[in-house]
């Protein structure tokens, strides 16, 4: 086994074991923190995200959304040197969310319609969506729509901004329009089914990651950096990024919004995980794609500052 995987191997069995002995040191605690996860979930994510994930499932099953994809999948070839069917999954991205892009890149990876772009699609395509931005940061939990828009603005900008450099790096990619859908009788349940899937997914990694930063906190750790709202939130946004945000949103500040639209541009360590488990089988390398999503992340908290002192 090569050193790094079993550097791998020894640190995820010593984060179960931690997280088991703590679990076991205070259960009714810890059981509380997972119910806060899965309350977190209900209240702010499930009303917004249900709906949105089954109306894209649907729509992108449709021929008339395949061929709005077709028309304008030449752009992102122009712009970012993905070949069509590439550009069509970092729309799907845009519109869907995590971690919906990384596993339409493995999807193209494993029909032979991308190669040499993987790592380029992978740093375009792992976005957030206006499900979750406006829907849930935005009108949820700092109860203003307008502002759940300047988030999903400034993630998208600085997510394509920095995808615009990566397209000097490697072979240009041969174009290709996306496929149309086939016609699929069973499109109604599937979607419905897929929507179900993905949105308790979402709630099962968030109750978790809830009880591990709970975990953290408990320790101390947070502290070391100081107290209040901003470090608390920077730092459970960094493991889960529906928590950090949450807890930001407390204060209703331009640089609290735009603390937000760092942490929702890096996707924290829950959504890495969901994103590696795809990549990796796509045989995109995980520490450059790291790189590019801290990058993406320190622009996208500078584009957010500025469109704040510009509209607010």
């Amino acid at each position: 086994m090569p050193a790094t995987k079993r550097f791998l191997s020894v640190l995820v069995t010593g984060i179960l074991l931690f997280f088991m002995a703590m679990f076991l040191s205070s259960p009714a605690r810890y059981a509380k923190s997972v119910l806060g996860g899965v309350s977190l979930w209900a209240v702010n994510v499930l009303p917004a995200a249900f709906p949105f994930l089954f109306v894209t499932a649907l729509l992108t099953g449709l021929k008339p959304f395949s061929a709005f994809t077709r028309r304008v999948s030449p752009l992102y070839g122009k712009l970012f040197r993905v070949s069509g069917a590439g550009g069509g999954a970092a729309l799907l991205s845009a519109l869907s969310g995590y971690p919906v892009g990384a596993k339409l890149v493995l999807e193209l990876r494993e029909s032979g319609k991308i190669g040499e772009e993987s790592f380029r699609l992978a740093c375009l395509a792992t976005t957030s969506g206006p499900i979750f931005l406006v829907g849930t940061v935005g009108s949820l939990m700092y109860g203003d729509p307008a502002a759940g828009w300047i988030l999903f603005f400034s993630h998208l900008a600085a997510v394509r901004l920095v995808c615009l450099l990566l397209r000097f790096r490697g072979k240009p990619a041969p174009f290709s329009r996306p496929a149309p859908p086939r016609e699929d009788p069973a499109l109604l349940f599937d979607s419905v089914w897929n929507s179900v899937v993905s949105v308790l997914c979402v709630g099962g990694f968030i109750a978790l990651f809830a009880c591990f930063s709970d975990m953290l906190s408990d320790l101390g750790l947070f502290r070391l950096f100081g107290d209040g709202v901003y470090t608390e939130g920077v730092f459970r946004g960094l493991l889960e990024m529906t928590s950090g945000c949450a807890v930001l949103s407390r204060e209703h500040t331009p640089l609290s919004l735009a603390c937000s639209c760092a942490l929702v541009t890096f996707g924290g360590v829950c959504v890495l995980c969901q994103e590696a488990a795809y990549l990796t089988r796509a045989g995109v390398p995980i520490l450059p794609f790291l790189a590019v999503k801290l990058l993406q992340a320190a622009l996208s908290f500078a584009v957010c500052l500025g469109v704040c002192a510009l509209l607010l």
